[in-house]
């Protein structure tokens, strides 16, 4: 099994036909963290409003890349009628975990601050993400909590999740963990806090929000088996969840395949449909 020192995908446009046009807007600030200003872009349709959501979260090893990596996610999204937002957050090693998900923690909060502004549903919010950014949005999946004065007040819940290429149990990582140094501040056995932090598979309940896995099955970066922890949690939970494998794909390939990108998008329209409890205040 390979050790993933790289979990980087290039941006990837997946075909789609359109149906909603939308707008971008590029450079908002949702977050400063010391001098340091967090942004996003936004694509908006241009029609309807009480939309769904969805955070768009690249990946990269936590350590590179950047909001436009997913761009072709967030479009084909926008056009099918979600308000899609792209974020940048701080990378490793500069800045070791949890800021990586706390960046992706406050853009939940920024969204649902905003909701008026872009005619959001708050009741009504997914996430998207592949690689680094999908254990990103898997983590958000399974440890998003109500309001309270730790969070701002304001609800930190997701209710959809779509993750390719997800490393999601950050305990059974080979190597004890030191190719994670750079990301933890050391390996297994000096920082275990923080490798059962990092795992989604470890903080998996009942209440926690749908999921939708993708992964190669060729993929030596990221093991079908490490998407599969956390999918297998939420399935012995209740929760509802699918795993997608993508048949002879690797890292990169899985990433940008289209049956595996139209059924993350239809997992993610089914999922964020509005309901009668939908119009209940978070």
């Amino acid at each position: 099994m390979m050790i993933p020192s790289i979990l980087l995908v290039a941006a990837v446009v997946a075909p789609e036909a359109a149906s909603f046009e939308f707008e971008t807007t590029t450079d908002i600030v949702y977050s400063k963290v010391g001098d340091r200003e967090l942004l996003l872009d936004a694509y908006v349709p241009t029609s309807g409003k009480d939309r769904a959501a969805v955070l768009v979260v690249h990946g990269g090893a936590w350590k590179m890349g950047n909001r436009k990596q997913l761009k072709g996610y967030a479009k084909a999204l926008a056009k099918k009628g979600f308000v899609c937002f792209a974020i940048d957050y701080r990378l490793a090693p500069q800045h070791l975990f949890p800021a990586q998900i706390d960046d992706c923690r406050s853009a939940v909060r920024w969204i649902r601050e905003h909701a008026d502004e872009y005619k959001i549903d708050p009741c009504r919010l997914g996430a998207i993400g592949y690689s680094a950014g999908g254990h990103l949005v898997s983590l958000l999946g399974t440890t998003g909590e109500a309001p309270s004065a730790d969070n701002g007040n304001i609800d930190t819940r997701i209710q959809a999740v779509a993750a390719g290429g997800a490393p999601t149990d950050f305990r059974q990582f080979p190597d004890n963990g030191e190719w994670a140094e750079y990301l933890m501040g050391g390996d297994l056995s000096e920082v275990p806090e923080k490798f059962q932090q990092a795992s989604p598979a470890a903080f998996v309940d009942a209440t926690d929000a749908p999921t939708f896995f993708f992964n190669g099955t060729q993929d030596e970066l990221v093991p079908v088996v490490w998407s599969m922890a956390c999918h297998q949690a939420l399935k012995t939970a209740g929760v509802r969840t699918r795993m997608h494998t993508v048949d002879g794909a690797n890292h990169l390939q899985a990433a940008a395949d289209p049956d595996a990108l139209q059924q993350a998008y239809q997992f993610l329209q089914t999922e964020l449909a509005p309901t009668a409890d939908s119009e209940n205040e978070l």
